[in-house]
Parts: C-alpha cells; sequence; structure tokens
C-alpha cells in the first residue's frame, strides 16, 4: 500500500550552557548556530521550502500562508516574501557562477516570455520580461553542465539581451526577435534559427484549411526531425557528417518546393506569409546542417520558460521589479538543479546554509549543481 504523511512543522530549540572556570575566570559557551535571517525564526530547509514550493510547485505565498494557517502556522504573506527575499540573496553567488559558465559556451539558447509587473502607486501592471538563456550540450554527446539563466526587465527592448550576450561569441539558438540582429551583425554571433517556429506557422494553415501543400510540408520538416533522432547523442562531427548526407539533400527538395509555392500564391494569403517567414531566414534555418553543436529548433529554451508561462497563472504579476529579479535568480538555480538532476529543495537547502556560514569564496564550484554532491542526512530526508 503506498500512504503518505502530512508535512510536519517542528519547532527546533537550541540549549548552549554556559562554563565558568573558577580558576582562570573565564566563561566558555558554544557558538550559536548559523541562521538563514537574523533573529528569525526560519531554517534555511523552511526557505527552501517556500521558494520551491512558490517557483517549481507554482503555489503562490498566499495560499501556502493558508495552508501553514491549516496546520496551526500564522505566519503572514509578507513574512514568507521576506523569506524568499532571503533565500535568493544567499543564492546570489551560485547565479552569477551559473551567467559566468554560461556565458563560456560555444552554443546559448534564448527565449522570452511576458510577465505582468505591478506599477508602484498605481495598482495597474505593465508587460515585462523574463528571458531564459540556456546552454544544454547532451544532445551533442557533450559532458559540460547543463545550466540556465534567467533575467527580468520591465520591456522586450533589445538592449536587454544585447547587454547579455555582449562578452558571448557562438551560435545563439532563438526565434525571429528582431533586438537580436545587432547581435548577429557583429559577426561574432551566429544566428541558428528554429525548424518548430517555422513547422508552427505551417501547421496553423493546415490546421484551418489543410491542402495537399500542408501536408507535404509537414510530412518532410517531420522527416527531419526523424534524422535528428538517429543522432541524437552522438559527437557533433559525426552529427555533422550524417546532417550533410540525409538532411541536406531533403532541405534542398524542401526549398524547392516552398519557392515554388510562393510563386503560385498570392502574397497576401497567410500560407504564402508563413512561407515567406522561412525563406527569408533560411539560412539561419540550415546553419544547423553544417554546425554538429546545433539542435535543429529551439525547444530547449522553450521547455525552460514553459514552469514561468505556468507558474504565471497562478502568482498573476510580479510585485515590483526587484520581485521580478528575486524570481529571475531562483528559478536560475532551480531550473539548472533539474537539467543536472539534482532535487532543488535539498540542493537550496544545503547550498544556502554554506553560503550563510564560513564557506570560503574560493570554493563556490563546489556549490554548483553539477558539483554538488548530496549529503548523508540529505540523503535520509529525501527517503
Amino acid at each position: 500500500m503506498l500512504d503518505v504523511a502530512p508535512v510536519q512543522w517542528r519547532v527546533i530549540r537550541t540549549v548552549r550552557p554556559k562554563y565558568s572556570c573558577r580558576s582562570c575566570e573565564q566563561i566558555v559557551q558554544a557558538a550559536a548556530p548559523v541562521k538563514a535571517i537574523a533573529r528569525g525564526k526560519a531554517s534555511f530547509a523552511t526557505l527552501a521550502h517556500v521558494v520551491v514550493a512558490k517557483f517549481d510547485h507554482h503555489l503562490p505565498l498566499y495560499r501556502q500562508a493558508e495552508m501553514m494557517a491549516a496546520q496551526g502556522l500564522d505566519i503572514d504573506r509578507s513574512t514568507l516574501a521576506g523569506w524568499a527575499a532571503q533565500a535568493a540573496h544567499l543564492l546570489d553567488p551560485i547565479v552569477s557562477r551559473i551567467r559566468e559558465e554560461g556565458i563560456k559556451a560555444s552554443k546559448i539558447h534564448v527565449d522570452d516570455t511576458p510577465v505582468p509587473m505591478l506599477m508602484p502607486g498605481k495598482g495597474k501592471t505593465v508587460q515585462a520580461r523574463l528571458w531564459a538563456y540556456v546552454v544544454d550540450d547532451r544532445a551533442a554527446g557533450a559532458s559540460t553542465p547543463a545550466l540556465a539563466w534567467y533575467r527580468f526587465t520591465p520591456d522586450r527592448s533589445g538592449v536587454h539581451p544585447q547587454s547579455e550576450l555582449k562578452d558571448f561569441t557562438g551560435l545563439l539558438q532563438a526565434d525571429a526577435y528582431a533586438g537580436f540582429d545587432k547581435l548577429y551583425r557583429s559577426n561574432r554571433i551566429q544566428e541558428v534559427a528554429c525548424w518548430a517556429h517555422f513547422r508552427r506557422k505551417i501547421f496553423e494553415n493546415h490546421a484551418t484549411s489543410p491542402t495537399p501543400l500542408t501536408n507535404n510540408l509537414l510530412d518532410r520538416i517531420a522527416a527531419l526531425y526523424r534524422i535528428e533522432e538517429e543522432i541524437r547523442g552522438q559527437p557533433p562531427d559525426q552529427r555533422r557528417r550524417h546532417r550533410q548526407d540525409r538532411s541536406r539533400p531533403q532541405v534542398n527538395e524542401l526549398r524547392s518546393i516552398i519557392d515554388d509555392a510562393l510563386r503560385r500564391l498570392s502574397p497576401k494569403s497567410n500560407m504564402a506569409k508563413a512561407l515567406s517567414y522561412g525563406r527569408k531566414r533560411w539560412d539561419a534555418l540550415t546553419r544547423y546542417i553544417d554546425e554538429g553543436v546545433a539542435e535543429i529548433d529551439n525547444n530547449i529554451a522553450e521547455r525552460a520558460i514553459r514552469p514561468v508561462a505556468i507558474g504565471r497563472k497562478n502568482w498573476i504579476f510580479a510585485g515590483s521589479k526587484a520581485g521580478g529579479e528575486r524570481a529571475a535568480a531562483i528559478y536560475s538555480v532551480i531550473e539548472t538543479a533539474k537539467l543536472n538532476g539534482i532535487e532543488p529543495q535539498a540542493y537550496i537547502a544545503d547550498v544556502i546554509e554554506k553560503i550563510a556560514g564560513d564557506w570560503p569564496a574560493t570554493r563556490w564550484d563546489e556549490l554548483m549543481p553539477w558539483n554538488w554532491q548530496p549529503t548523508q542526512q540529505h540523503v535520509a530526508q529525501a527517503a
């Protein structure tokens, strides 16, 4: 039988007796344990529980407060918000290190999603953005760590990704957002477009008015994806040769079919617009064939942004710019932990306790999700 025990809250009482020496007249007392919040009553495990429940399990703070009240704990939502802020503050070194490692990569996936932000004193929201930057080369057989970092911005101006990626050199897999164009013109960053976006536009026409043309195009794009399944996990050079042998002939045939269709279709038709979207970006769409580390689409970034889209339906809006930045920091740690197969709550509880203690800055790398090892205590708690 599968049974369940409700969440149990407990009070930890630390007793530190004082001892005096009659000979030397000195008083000795054990040092007080490090606290998650100065003069606060929340443990490191409690902070981890609150932020993971909010940002990974999508439970807003008011709902957590209601659940705690049902268990006999009267904790105000503003107190929970303060706990989340403290957890984000303690995680700052981890977030910074994740970004430092990400910028060194040869390929980055980027996507963004709207996040309403409350304007102070106005009671109205504006459309802010949360950006996901992801490095994950496991499909190309890489042993380098997978990671993701997030950035909150008050708008969708192109200056934000341009500033974020000013030190990056390599392949950028993203959608056709015009804000990336300045990065591509620098010649240090090459665009790799997304076949999933192109396919989606064709499928939207197919869903409303299927034709032999839409069937043919969707079947051919599906064939390109089947080739990708055959080479997933292989080294970049093998992926490149396989794509050049198998994918390139099919892509060339697909281009001829699209060009022929564009000559016959009305330029104002929805189908022509969908096909023009792909033809204008054909070089970027086909760049993955000659770049073994690249992917056929940007689904890696879209998967990283999906938790934000789900959670947004529950917490509705960011209370301020600071709140949005706090959420971005916590998302960075949670999603990177999950990419490395680490349970986020156990990881955050252990890491923030070490950071709040006397952990040396020279050993930050030991705390990163791809290097972290759970202690026996955390293994027992997970069991």
